[in-house]
């Protein structure tokens, strides 16, 4: 499988390491970009992450782990792919541990590599595909009033109508209508999938 319109961002401060990465990615059919730093890539304005982002570990100045941990700490989602040309075992593991998708070590089997980083871009477009039901349904949420908001964080936890009622000091027709809102703005079709929204939404169930 080729990565057309795929995007590779090639991070090595060796020039013809960076050379021959840059060769191999794209006779494989992925878009390429490459940096000879972190602080490099961290410079360049972009409008989206790339597909895949193959980084050394052992750089001057930010470190890709600490590139790797930066990305996190800023909430973007990057499919990386680690090559490291050293056998740091400990580095490996904690780049795993914090979702890297492979370790490779120098020098890299072509092949090897060119399956990591279709990994990688299968993952990065999972990711995105998640993210956008996630905005979707945070949009959804917005839509709520105040009064629905409450409803829709006791629905989700099992509480009957009277319940809600009870738990929220008004009636219990008006609970119903509040609650045929919450269905009908969230699009949920059973309480299940409203479960489930509000999962994905990030809604803390009240637990009274």
């Amino acid at each position: 499988m080729t990565g057309v319109s795929s995007l590779v961002s090639i991070i090595d401060d060796d020039a013809s390491v960076r050379k021959g990465l840059a060769r191999l990615v794209k006779a494989a059919g992925y878009d390429v970009e490459t940096f000879a730093s972190a602080h490099e890539y961290l410079a360049q304005p972009r409008p989206e992450d790339p597909a895949c982002l193959l980084l050394d570990v052992r750089m001057p100045g930010l470190s890709g782990l600490e590139l790797q941990e930066a990305l996190a700490r800023t909430g973007r989602r990057v499919s990386i792919v680690f090559v490291s040309g050293h056998g740091d075992i400990p580095g490996s593991v904690k780049a795993m541990k914090s979702g890297a998708v492979d370790f490779l070590t120098k020098p890299v089997d072509d092949r090897e590599l060119l399956g990591a980083i279709e990994r990688a871009v299968a993952k990065a477009a999972q990711d995105r595909r998640e993210q956008a039901v996630t905005r979707d349904v945070h949009d959804r949420i917005k839509t709520l009033t105040p009064r629905e908001a409450q409803v829709f964080a006791l629905v989700v936890t099992g509480r009957l109508n009277k319940q809600i009622a009870a738990d929220l000091g008004i009636g219990e027709k008006t609970v119903k209508v509040h609650r045929g809102r919450v269905m009908e703005k969230m699009r949920a079709r059973s309480v299940a999938e409203l479960v489930r929204l509000a999962d994905q939404g990030g809604v803390i169930a009240v637990n009274p």
